[in-house]
């Protein structure tokens, strides 16, 4: 009998699954699809060719497709490989309710025409996991605390220069036992619809809220953010050492970058992006002799905004004016990055806060995954 398994089909996001097709006539060629509806109603879907081995079986974990969305071995590649059904609709991957999971449909088609169907559940929240909104301090944003008694350790989580609260990682992170904090800083309930002018001090009020707030396990609070919120968690890291416990970057920036294209209109994408005490914080754009927008506005879509960063790169003494002074970090620094990033050069940026922390001696552990061929949007899992 011909079956299709999926081995665990309810778990976490970030826990692989074990898919088997078995049953099948040996040599037999069967078609694997998935179609995922995500974000506001969009239609993902991926497909793959496979031959069966001499038992009549296809294994994901072992058996690379012989066409498809995707090529080589890869036990979880018909999820990752998903692409709107639709070109150019939204591309959130995941629903609005952190608490609604995932559901994939997963179908075996065999020559004849008979199918086989399986569904694939993943989820962001754990049960037991509570939420709870947060408006108090003139923060906003929202809490995700585990199952079961504390204290826990604590995250404050950033999202990047798209805005608003990152509440599926914080309640993932809540699901692996971290109480997080997914906190807005602009493009959220009663904040500023730009970056521009973000006062530090907003974030130093989360931290201390946390601290008081969560009474972390041991005092631990860790920073988690991605790309302006990556460039954001090592800056304050930088600056409140005494707060921060570790700090996760993904696809970060290791320089202060002005405003760019979160910015508010009325004072420019070179304005600045961060304050503290009032000042702007010095960003690479700055009194910069090489630095050209031309890469970032000229020729066809998608343009790499990588390639006008890099232009800023090449004056050196405006790159050290800008650069976060990583070695203040009293803590571990992880760092996750992508070889083909075209919204800003994550993998440099990344070996630049490496060599800084090994130039400085630094005594933490510094991991860095750099993902190849991957692009900005590195999500979970």
């Amino acid at each position: 009998m011909v079956q299709l398994r999926i081995t665990p089909a309810d778990a976490l996001i970030d826990l692989p699954r074990h898919i088997v097709v078995s049953g099948l006539a040996p040599d037999e060629v069967v078609t694997l699809s998935t179609r995922t509806v995500r974000g506001p109603g969009v239609v993902w879907v991926s497909a793959a060719r496979f031959r069966a081995d001499a038992q009549g079986r296809v294994d994901l974990q072992t058996d690379a497709p012989l066409d498809g969305s995707y090529a080589g071995v890869s036990a979880m590649g018909l999820v990752w490989s998903q692409a709107p059904e639709v070109a150019g609709a939204p591309r959130e991957p995941f629903a609005t309710e952190p608490a609604a999971p995932l559901l994939t449909l997963l179908e075996a088609r065999r020559a004849d025409g008979s199918t086989l169907q399986a569904t694939l559940v993943q989820r962001l929240q754990a049960e037991g996991v509570q939420r709870r909104e947060v408006r108090e301090q003139g923060l906003v944003g929202t809490l995700f605390l585990p199952a079961g008694p504390g204290p826990h350790p604590a995250v404050l989580v950033l999202n990047g220069s798209g805005g608003g609260i990152n509440e599926p990682r914080a309640a993932l992170y809540a699901s692996h036992g971290y109480a997080a904090f997914a906190l807005g800083y602009f493009k959220a309930p009663g904040l500023s619809d730009y970056i521009s002018n973000t006062p530090l001090e907003y974030f130093e009020t989360a931290l201390r809220w946390l601290h008081q707030e969560v009474k972390p396990l041991q005092g631990f609070v860790a920073l988690s953010g991605q790309s302006r919120g990556g460039e954001l968690v090592l800056l304050l890291g930088s600056m409140f050492p005494a707060l921060v416990s570790a700090v996760i970057g993904y696809v970060p920036g290791a320089v202060v970058h002005c405003a760019q294209n979160a910015c508010d209109p009325a004072l420019g994408r070179e304005g600045p992006a961060w304050l503290y005490g009032g000042q702007p914080i010095p960003h690479v754009w700055q009194d910069n002799r090489t630095a050209s927008w031309a890469p970032w506005d000229e020729g066809p879509e998608p343009r790499r905004h990588t390639n006008a960063l890099l232009t800023a790169l090449l004056d050196a003494a405006a790159v050290e004016r800008a650069r976060i002074r990583v070695e203040r970090i009293r803590g571990p620094v992880m760092l996750l990055s992508a070889t083909d990033d075209g919204s800003w050069p994550s993998s440099l940026y990344s070996r630049m806060v490496v060599d800084h922390l090994a130039r400085h001696a630094d005594p933490w552990p510094v991991p860095h995954l750099d993902f190849d061929g991957a692009g900005h949007a590195l999500v979970i899992p």
